[in-house]
């Protein structure tokens, strides 16, 4: 009777730490962690020197938890069989590397030249609140599963007009219509013949190719959205600031890595193929070839988001068209899977402008002709 019982206790326990109190409790607090800090960035935003690096550790977390999952989002979920700090490891290291080089090569600078660009090439010198609380609205939206731009919601804070703004917002649609053609054109010729390649076991080699491109695709992401997070600090870091630039990131990787990711990589896992490590390295490859292409077309920052939820959804189209995406998915499915990412995208966009109007009205002025 006693082994009973404590095996009752057992499951009762269990169920409390898994059913609807548990998820309850474990949403209070991140609710009642979002307000603290929210609290905090108001304290702090007078004080221009504690408040850029508050604005900084948000923005690392919250690009992190939202942006990154963009690139390292299919290596995750093609990787699930590795130990987690084996693929921090690898991924923490390119990211130190690549913001060394960024450091060394342009005098400081950690943004490999996107934060140069006219109208973010002066670094802050004094922080509205709500430049400080704009990636918790980031983390809120990420919470949501939204795929939110960060450059939108977090640059458009920091932009000296609309203009230099409208020069981003002009860039990411680009890449988004880029990212769309070009997906739908390469799975629409090539999607059929790639399912049935794809069948079986893998060989080896698949898996070197996939770390090849996704370490390539790490360093090209960041030397356009290191700038998203860059941008509360000075446009040149001194050796001491460049080493708590790289620490924040890399630890917040490590966390990321350890849970599996954060919930924005649902919007990965649920795209037909992804968890195959040859369909991963294709989508690396090709988002890869687009953001390079863009890096060296300008110096101007822009939504890495747009190009990767574009990307997607011309995959996940062409895919459903060939009828390799799925015994259940059909057109209808698949535009509505596309239509509700680039829903969430906009309105992300939309809350950035809100913000950034906020901050400068100049922008608003600029933007809606108030």
């Amino acid at each position: 009777m006693r082994t009973v019982e404590v095996m009752t206790i057992s499951k009762s326990e269990e169920s409390t730490s898994t059913g609807p109190m548990a998820w309850l409790n474990k949403e209070k607090r991140f609710v009642g962690t979002l307000c603290a800090a929210a609290i905090l960035c108001v304290l702090v935003a007078p004080t221009p020197e504690i408040a850029m690096w508050v604005g900084f550790c948000f923005a690392a977390y919250s690009a992190i938890a939202n942006d990154s999952i963009q690139t390292i989002g299919t290596f995750i979920a093609s990787n699930r069989n590795r130990e987690w700090w084996q693929l921090w490891l690898f991924i923490g290291g390119i990211f130190v590397l690549t913001m060394t080089y960024s450091w060394f090569t342009y005098d400081g600078d950690v943004s490999h030249q996107r934060l140069m660009a006219k109208g973010f090439d002066q670094a802050p010198t004094s922080f509205h609140f709500l430049q400080i609380l704009a990636p918790l609205s980031l983390v809120l939206l990420t919470r949501l599963r939204m795929p939110v731009s960060t450059t939108f919601l977090l640059l458009s804070c920091f932009a000296a007009s609309g203009k230099s703004l409208g020069a981003v917002i002009t860039k990411s649609i680009s890449g988004y219509g880029i990212a769309l053609v070009g997906s739908l054109l390469l799975w629409g010729i090539l999607g059929r013949w790639m399912h049935k390649r794809f069948q079986g076991p893998a060989n080896p080699m698949w898996r070197v190719a996939q770390w090849f491109t996704t370490g390539c695709l790490w360093s090209v992401w960041l030397m356009q959205d290191a700038a998203n997070i860059a941008v509360y600090l000075p446009r040149s870091l001194s050796v001491s600031e460049l080493l708590f630039f790289l620490a924040v990131p890399v630890f917040g990787l490590g966390y990321m890595f350890k849970i599996g990711g954060e919930r924005i990589q649902e919007v990965v896992n649920e795209k037909a193929s992804v968890v195959d490590v040859r369909a991963a390295t294709v989508i690396d490859l090709l988002y890869a070839i687009i953001l390079y292409t863009f890096k060296i077309e300008s110096k101007v920052p822009m939504s890495t988001t747009w190009v990767f939820v574009g990307l997607l959804a011309g995959r996940e189209i062409a895919m459903t068209w060939a009828g390799v995406a799925g015994k259940d998915r059909t057109m209808v499915s698949a535009f509505k899977l596309v239509s509700r990412d680039l829903i969430y995208v906009i309105i992300g966009f939309i809350i950035s402008l809100l913000i950034a109007s906020a901050v400068n009205p100049e922008i608003g002025r600029s933007l809606f002709g108030q």
